[in-house]
């Protein structure tokens, strides 16, 4: 029977709904991470099983029962005055599962209200995203787990609501070699409420796979993730040129070969990422996503855009993680997030 569930609970990862694949749209926030380490491994649903509850929320099939009585706390300084704060709290409960619930909340600072002609009275509003989420994760096998989330987003910008429900489902297989295989669909679901004029906004779902490994004789786990599998193609045509792609006289496109079309493609969907772990205390990451590089770049400066790092350490009973992701040749976000598992706090008592 857990072999015929695990199976089945697998399958669903391809016959979902794929409506929505084609834009982020108004719920894109949910593909935002508030997570320093997933931030560092590339923002990505990545396939590292170990106790951290984080990793849970972009694939649930890692959540399992380390994470009992776990609690988390992250913060992002964004670009502006854009923030971002999350809050998880982890629980086990016998023959059932581990259940990890996550409050996520964006703001945007505050805004001036403006009439046509640009003129200000000084009045502000604050534009904000939500999502509550409850996690469920559990071991079928020593190999095989799985695990759901289920999500409450919203969006409330100024008197413009609009509320959805959505579910991420995920499947792993870990090797007696300790190789981890992950697939994982997120974002299946409905706009339940919407005061926004036009239709019903979709949901920004995605399918992923991925890979783990941490070396046997190195202090090193690699990750590489194959993102977006329900869509090929991710590039897109810049209105603006930046990259010369047009013959100024002719007007006519410049055409890549078929071979360097497919290796565009393919790397667009490909993210790469890694640990190097110094002592029992202090880890090192760093990440590249030559999608987001390709998206984001200008054609003068391309920098570091593409790329993400960060640090992790072990201070006291505390665990806390920083890291900054290159999204843009002006300037990087900070995320920085600290874990606990409350018990080693009662142990003491």
């Amino acid at each position: 029977m857990k072999r015929l569930l695990c199976i089945s609970f697998l399958l669903t990862l391809f016959v979902v709904d794929v409506q929505g694949q084609t834009s982020n749209g108004a719920y894109g926030f949910l593909d935002m991470t508030s997570s320093a380490r997933v931030a560092a491994l590339g923002n990505t649903d990545l396939s590292i099983y170990d106790s951290d509850m984080e990793l849970g929320i972009y694939n649930p099939a890692l959540i399992n029962s380390e994470m009992h009585n776990d609690l988390v706390l992250s913060y992002v300084n964004y670009y502006a005055d854009i923030s971002h704060a999350m809050v998880q709290y982890g629980r086990t409960f016998d023959k059932i599962g581990t259940f990890a619930g996550s409050v996520m909340y964006h703001s945007y600072g505050n805004m001036k209200y403006a009439d046509e002609q640009g003129n200000v009275d000084g009045s502000t509003f604050s534009p904000a995203d939500f999502n509550v989420m409850i996690g469920w994760g559990r071991q079928l096998t020593p190999n095989w787990s799985i695990g759901a989330n289920v999500k409450f987003a919203g969006i409330q910008y100024e008197r413009y609501k609009t509320f959805a429900v959505a579910v991420d489902v995920a499947g792993s297989y870990r090797t007696e070699a300790g190789w981890m295989f992950s697939a994982t669909a997120r974002n299946v679901g409905y706009e339940l409420y919407s005061n926004f004029e036009g239709d019903r906004n979709k949901l920004p779902f995605r399918l992923s796979a991925g890979v783990s490994k941490r070396l046997e004789h190195v202090p090193f786990l690699f990750s590489i993730v194959y993102e977006n599998v329900q869509k090929w193609d991710l590039t897109y045509e810049d209105p603006l040129d930046l990259e010369g792609n047009y013959d100024p006289i002719t007007g006519t496109k410049k055409q890549k070969s078929g071979a360097a079309k497919f290796a565009d493609n393919l790397m667009r969907h490909v993210v790469f990422g890694g640990e190097i772990y110094i002592g029992k205390n202090l880890v090192l990451r760093v990440a590249y996503n030559y999608g987001m590089r390709q998206n984001l770049k200008t054609p003068t400066r391309k920098g570091m855009c593409g790329f993400s790092y960060g640090v992790g350490v072990n201070i006291w009973k505390l665990s806390i993680n920083y890291s900054r992701s290159e999204m843009h040749i002006y300037g990087s976000p900070n995320y920085i997030t600290i874990s606990t598992n409350l018990d080693r706090f009662c142990k003491n008592r």
